[in-house]
């Protein structure tokens, strides 16, 4: 349904407001369809595999969808299906001003190239559909093409998108030695240094695409530069595929060494404390919600280097914490990020900016938006009972029962740091919301009711996870 959406788009290019019905509704459509084999697998556990009659080098054509991929798959439809139905509204302004066509056809191929590379089960194949994604969501960040902006965060985007593909080449390349081909189901352990040298060059590929700290630079560019829609999801869902692909990896690499939850760990607390701390300095919201999203990235590698620690150290109960938080902070941080940056994108709407110091009360001009706002940034300060809350405290949880000790208790320590720095930046935020209004718009009705239906989600989930619903 995806492919048949992106072409249709794509053939309607010369009518832009079929163009976009096309795009939008054929993908909230497939989104939704998709959610179905996926809360299968979840429900019963079991996984779906589908082999195509054709091969592809050193591998089959296949795909499973495990409850890895489906869990991973789950925020990925909610969210773009909600921000093609708001990217349907948010993109008639640009009607005969932009090609919306290859507009919509891109983001449709952006998730059907997830939805390949969540559900690969070849290396080839999920090479291919890495390299799809980075295609698409560069054609998207690219869209406003006119401005040096865009064009440089699109390069930056693309430089930053091939080095990470070069070196998960390379560790394909080197986990294939020890292997008799590129099927997942084939791969074994290397022995010894390969591991090791397969665990580095993976942490550094997914770590581009996932935003940790250094491996960030194009994230805080690409991000602002996307239609709002499109930054929601790359924020929200695209960046998870790293943290996906590390996850993937590591269970080609058993048994773990210690090492490599350390190196995890101090990498996640070094992208949480300076993600925080980039948040504070930035005069523009949607580059303070991109530094959130690395922060955020930060907190869920640093869970990942807990339970790897911990199970390491013969401590599985404190390694089940760390990984049910990562993922729990996976699904809770694409509602409230998907959220946010859809609440900055009806401010720039409306207002025409999203400079912080030229946006003054807004509360009073969105009475609508800025209510569902204040929960996003409640809930991406972790503050109960929302849902970001829930996640990193499992993740604390990891940390202060961890075998491995005092380093563990520091990593909690840094936690709470990044947790006050949070709040500040999110009380700037609030700051802007407070003063004089600046401009007189409101925004129309239908630019409301994706942000609505994406909120909920927020508080329904932690009704559900306090035990409430």
């Amino acid at each position: 349904m995806l492919l048949a959406s992106s072409a249709l788009a794509f053939a309607l290019r010369k009518e832009p407001a079929r163009a976009q019905d096309a795009g939008a509704y054929g993908a909230a459509a497939a989104s939704l369809f998709g959610l179905l084999p996926a809360g299968r697998v979840l429900l019963t556990g079991m996984p779906d595999t589908l082999v195509l009659p054709w091969s592809v080098p050193l591998g089959s054509l296949s795909f499973t969808l495990d409850p890895l991929a489906a869990f991973f798959l789950v925020p990925v439809f909610i969210l773009t299906g909600l921000s093609a139905i708001y990217g349907a509204d948010y993109l008639k302004a640009y009607e005969g001003k932009k090609p919306l066509g290859l507009a919509w056809a891109a983001f449709n191929i952006l998730t059907a190239s997830m939805v390949v590379v969540f559900t690969a089960a070849n290396a080839v194949l999920f090479m291919l559909g890495w390299e799809l994604m980075a295609a698409a969501s560069f054609l998207l960040v690219l869209f406003d093409h006119e401005k040096e902006q865009s064009r440089r965060a699109a390069f930056i985007y693309i430089s930053a998108g091939g080095a990470g593909a070069l070196l998960l080449l390379a560790a394909f390349s080197l986990l294939s030695q020890s292997s008799p081909g590129l099927d997942f189901a084939h791969f074994a352990a290397p022995s010894g240094g390969l591991a090791s040298a397969v665990f580095l060059l993976a942490l550094a590929g997914f770590g581009l695409k996932a935003g940790f700290i250094p491996l960030h630079v194009w994230l805080p560019e690409a991000h602002p530069a996307a239609p709002s829609q499109v930054s929601a999801v790359m924020s929200g869902v695209m960046i998870k595929t790293g943290l996906y692909g590390l996850i993937r990896m590591l269970g080609f690499l058993s048994p773990w060494q210690e090492w490599w939850g350390w190196a995890m760990l101090a990498a996640g607390a070094v992208s949480c404390v300076l993600g925080a701390l980039f948040a504070l300095a930035q005069h523009e919201l949607k580059r303070v919600l991109a530094y959130s999203s690395i922060e955020n990235v930060g907190i869920i590698l640093m869970a990942l280097g807990l339970g790897t620690v911990a199970a390491v150290s013969g401590a599985p109960l404190m390694s089940a914490l760390a990984f049910s938080g990562a993922l729990l902070h996976v699904l809770n941080h694409s509602l409230f990020k998907g959220l946010l940056f859809m609440g900055a994108g009806a401010v720039l709407h409306g207002a025409g900016t999203a400079e912080l110091e030229a946006l003054g009360g807004l509360a009073r001009r969105l009475p609508r938006t800025a209510p569902l706002f204040l929960a996003g940034s409640a809930a991406a300060c972790a503050l109960p009972p929302f849902n970001g809350f829930t996640g990193e405290f499992l993740i604390s949880l990891g940390a202060v029962g961890n075998a491995a000790g005092d380093g563990a208790r520091m990593a909690l320590l840094d936690f709470n740091k990044r947790a006050e720095a949070d709040e500040w930046a999110r009380k700037v935020e609030y700051v802007e919301l407070s003063v004089e209004p600046a401009f007189e718009k409101e925004f129309m009705y239908a630019m409301h009711l994706p942000h609505m239906r994406d909120s909920f989600p927020n508080l329904k989930a932690v009704l559900a996870e306090e035990g409430l619903g």
